[in-house]
């Protein structure tokens, strides 16, 4: 009876693992014109959910280690390249075939140790990738801290890429993407646009340094590097609006707000849209209604712009950190923490489903919606 039972129970558990080796087949290729989901997580999975069904699709094994599993797609979307291995290494999966097809290291230079604070992303056309390495010189009795680079390489160049072009950087840079134009576009101290030909950094958006009357610098804590559909790249800040010169904190006003540049044609935003009630990790404009923004941590909010309004929050069942919206913006996937995506309606705020996804947690996983 005992053994009758123990067979059973080993026979479905063989068969739960057999199904899903099968959901998670790794030569599964992907469907043209069909809408996909792609985000990471513990022990190293990179995870295709399919958003026609909510269900996951398949899974790729990720080589070495974890972490911060952060995404950029190739513009044809054909290739996830992932910023992982403890930001120290930055590696391109074909996603039809599982395959690693590129890989570089963010340690460069002989000597040193470096490593990239989700500062990477793919050129507009798809044939560069850039880096920032954050370096430190290991010496026998101490370490050095070295100066930023700003590191190209190409993305034909295979498992062992090596800089094709090297500058200079600015401390501090975290999130990029890359404009239709070639500029690309930096967040740190400041929001730059760099000339990745001669790798000079302008100020195109002030931040620490704006100079807006009666305003506290912003505080901004955004690493959560997503390609829209709406084509822009945004991030959030916190601000104090004084009353008056006297700036008071006491009396001022504390508000959210969004930077925000359109990708196709290098124009900027800096806009509040809404009081200061909670933190969020990650928003996103509706690619339904660009007036409505979306902020996800503990609760998802919704808010208008123009009237600078708290409109609806939903609870969480647990914190999420990443949102994102399929393109016909009827649809709110959130990421992050955990091993499951919930999934709301934007219009009634309500949960509509939740996938679970096979590993442990997605820590702080960048994840991406596409359509192939």
């Amino acid at each position: 009876m005992l053994r009758t039972k123990a067979c059973g129970l080993a026979a479905f558990a063989f068969l739960g693992s057999v199904s899903l080796s099968v959901l998670a087949d790794e030569n599964l290729a992907l469907n043209a014109g069909h809408e996909y989901m792609v985000t990471t997580n513990y022990p190293n999975n990179l995870h295709v959910i399919d958003l026609q069904t909510d269900t996951l699709y398949k899974s790729c094994k990720l080589p070495d280690a974890f972490g911060p599993g952060t995404i950029q797609l190739s513009p044809d979307r054909k290739t996830a390249y992932v910023l992982n291995n403890h930001y120290a290494d930055v590696y391109g999966i074909e996603l039809d075939s599982c395959k690693q097809v590129f890989h570089a290291s963010i340690t460069q230079q002989p000597g040193e140790k470096a490593r990239s604070m989700f500062a990477f992303t793919v050129s507009h056309d798809g044939k560069e990738l850039y880096t920032i390495a954050n370096p430190t010189r290991m010496l026998n009795d101490r370490y050095e801290v070295q100066a930023p680079r700003l590191d190209v390489y190409a993305t034909d160049a295979g498992a062992s890429a090596k800089p094709v072009r090297s500058f200079p950087a600015p401390r501090q840079l975290t999130i990029m993407q890359s404009g239709d134009d070639g500029t690309l576009y930096v967040a740190g101290a400041d929001v730059y646009k760099v000339n990745v030909k001669t790798g000079k950094f302008d100020v195109l958006i002030p931040s620490r340094h704006w100079k807006r009357p009666n305003y506290s610098a912003p505080d901004v804590l955004y690493v959560w590097n997503q390609q829209t559909y709406r084509h822009d790249f945004s991030l959030l800040y916190t601000a104090a609006k004084f009353k008056d010169k006297k700036q008071d904190p006491a009396t001022a006003e504390y508000l959210y707000g969004l930077f925000s540049v359109d990708l196709k044609t290098g124009k900027t935003e800096t806009t509040d849209f809404g009081p200061l009630t909670e933190i969020y990790f990650s928003g996103m404009r509706s690619p339904k209604d660009p007036n409505l923004i979306f902020g996800v941590l503990n609760r998802l909010a919704k808010y208008d712009i123009k009237q600078k309004k708290l409109i609806q929050a939903a609870t969480l069942d647990h914190s999420y950190y990443c949102i994102s919206f399929n393109k016909a913006g009827s649809k709110i996937y959130l990421a992050g923490t955990f091993n499951d995506v919930a999934i709301f309606d934007p219009e009634t705020m309500q949960q509509i489903g939740s996938i679970k996804l096979p590993g442990g947690d997605m820590a702080i996983t960048t994840a991406q919606v596409f359509t192939r």
